[in-house]
């Protein structure tokens, strides 16, 4: 045992679990009447989002809902995905918040895997849900037990969707609500290191990668977040990024510790972006640089400039071209560039801006910015090592290594998954996957992915699952998928592939045609190959298809345009 000047214990009133659920009880304190939460038409203010919050883990905790049980909740930026980030675990359960992208049978394997015991719907994405379910009833064994349905209405949607859902038995989310105690006695966890959200890094069935994060670390990240992009008490925060996403980056639980305003926004678009600056005063959001990209190349009718006060911008998701970046300054953005994973609470470092920058040249200001910067103060280790023995590369921009972390900003582990958590945790630090190099002012900057992973619009795609799906195509041999680079997206999947023989060359425009029809039926829209090239494909003398050559021969058909989806 260690020694220490005392032998003072912890007790009830020196010690207590650290979790993010007591921000929203002080918000309603401090700031009851203050603006929690606006969507379109309807407000709320931080007592009532706290009294709604109680209510939904009351009506929970009415249905045995609590410890060891998932809540999954599949919806885009409205109240309640919000609220579910605290109501869910005031009752003890863990939320689950699905992304909206994913076709049926992706949803399907993440509520079976998670064992969802309650689902909870936008109405607008009822029918995924509902499609999802008959899939996950199909497969199931006979003692499968429905999870509880509850159909989040929308003023914008079209009615008749809210109509079905309820008459398939869902229950209409505010009447759930009305089922539960505004005054309800909530518990925070007895330890810290108990599980508040569970998140999938994408919707694989090959490898299911349930991310499990602790009330700790989410205390410390929504903490941390704020502290090192500066943000302020009261803020305005727009959500552009999906709550679906890392939980939107901990700024859920954020926004309660600095009794903010979070304006939400069901559909991301430039005019939506800009018309909130102007409305409601918006001091910061957070986007894909994708997303970036739409703002910086908006149509002159679809902003309002200048601004009128700077507005903070944080980027994560993939590398941001410093031309976007160079871009968003020129408009009045300050744009603060962060990295992460779903492993790491979402962004975990930031590219910290230094005075001395201030005098370079735009360009050079874009560049040094564009690199992934140095650890958050909640990630005890950020570090650049050799992929051969761990040891840390020269700080000498360079040499490449992978790029890895160890502390509080780092998950629990994946779910049901201890093969995985042996090799991500291999050594005593969390692996990225990530190559990079180290610059020698200590700051980091990722050179490429270690596994083929193309990033679109901020969302993570698997080649290899994308290949497998294309390889039951009737004409193809084979195929291997890259990233192209994608005006809109950033990156798209690009299809590299070998028909069989006898089939049909003679039109290759419609054999491409028929593989991306093929493809919208098998797949999540944002998988699907934007692009379909014919040939051989070029191999290693053991037969390994060199990706590597694919990868340039993408890059040199230049930018995918305007894409549709």
């Amino acid at each position: 045992m260690v020694r220490d000047i005392d032998d003072l214990p912890k007790n009830e009133a020196n010690y207590t679990a650290l979790t993010p659920l007591w921000f929203l009880e002080r918000a309603a304190t401090v700031h009851p009447s203050r603006r929690s939460l606006v969507h379109g038409s309807v407000t709320f203010t931080w007592l009532q989002t706290y009294q709604r919050c109680r209510r939904l883990a009351s009506a929970l905790s009415r249905r045995s809902i609590g410890a060891g049980t998932t809540v999954a909740v599949i919806a885009p930026n409205v109240p309640a995905i919000f609220e579910a980030h605290f109501g869910v675990p005031m009752s003890g359960a863990v939320v689950n918040c699905v992304n909206i992208r994913l076709n049926a049978p992706a949803v399907a394997f993440l509520l079976g895997h998670s064992s969802a015991a309650v689902v909870m719907v936008d109405q607008e994405f009822f029918l995924l849900a509902e499609e999802a379910l008959n899939i996950l009833a199909e497969k199931s064994e006979k003692n499968y037990k429905p999870p509880l349905l509850i159909v989040i209405a929308d003023e914008s949607c079209d009615p008749r969707t809210l109509k079905h859902a309820v008459g398939k038995g869902a229950i209409e989310y505010e009447n759930f609500l009305e089922t539960g105690d505004p005054e309800f006695a909530w518990q925070p966890p007895e330890d810290e290191w108990q599980s508040i959200t569970l998140g999938y890094t994408s919707g694989t069935t090959a490898s299911p990668k349930g991310v499990v994060l602790s009330h700790r670390g989410a205390y410390l990240m929504s903490l941390s977040s704020p502290l090192v992009w500066g943000m302020n008490e009261g803020a305005i925060y727009l959500w552009t990024l999906p709550m679906f996403h890392c939980n939107g980056w901990c700024f859920t639980w954020a926004m309660a510790a600095l009794c903010g305003t979070s304006i939400c926004l069901r559909q991301v678009t430039a005019k939506a972006v800009y018309s909130a600056i102007a409305k409601y005063g918006v001091t910061h959001f957070c986007a894909a640089p994708v997303v970036l990209n739409t703002i910086v190349n908006a149509a002159p009718e679809e902003t309002i400039l200048p601004l009128p006060h700077t507005v903070h911008v944080m980027t994560a998701g993939a590398a941001p071209p410093p031309s976007v970046l160079f871009g968003m300054s020129q408009k009045g953005f300050r744009v603060a560039h962060t990295y992460g994973l779903s492993e790491t609470y979402g962004p975990s470092t930031i590219c910290a801006w230094k005075p001395e920058w201030d005098s370079l040249p735009p360009e050079q200001q874009a560049r040094l910015n564009a690199r992934q910067g140095v650890r958050y103060i909640a990630l005890e280790g950020f570090d650049v090592v050799s992929t051969q023995d761990m040891k840390p590369v020269p700080a000498d921009g360079k040499t490449i290594g992978e790029l890895v972390m160890r502390g509080n900003a780092v998950m629990k582990g994946y779910l049901k998954n201890p093969k995985a958590n042996k090799e991500t945790f291999a050594g005593g630090w969390f692996h990225s996957g990530d190559l990079g190099v180290k610059h020698p002012d200590g700051y980091i900057e990722i050179k490429d992915r270690s596994k083929d992973i193309i990033i679109s619009g901020a969302e993570n795609i698997s080649s290899v699952e994308v290949e497998n799906i294309l390889y039951t195509h009737p004409a193809i041999l084979e195929v291997s998928v890259v990233a192209r680079p994608d005006e809109r997206w950033g990156e798209s999947p690009c299809a590299f592939v070998t028909p069989k023989p006898g089939v049909d060359k003679s039109d290759e425009r419609r054999l491409a045609q028929d593989i991306m029809n093929f493809s919208r039926e098998k797949m999540p829209a944002y998988w699907v190959p934007k692009s379909v090239v014919f040939g051989p494909l070029p191999k290693t003398a053991t037969g390994k298809v060199q990706k590597h050559l694919l990868r340039a021969k993408a890059k040199g058909m230049g930018p995918v345009k305007h894409s549709k989806l």
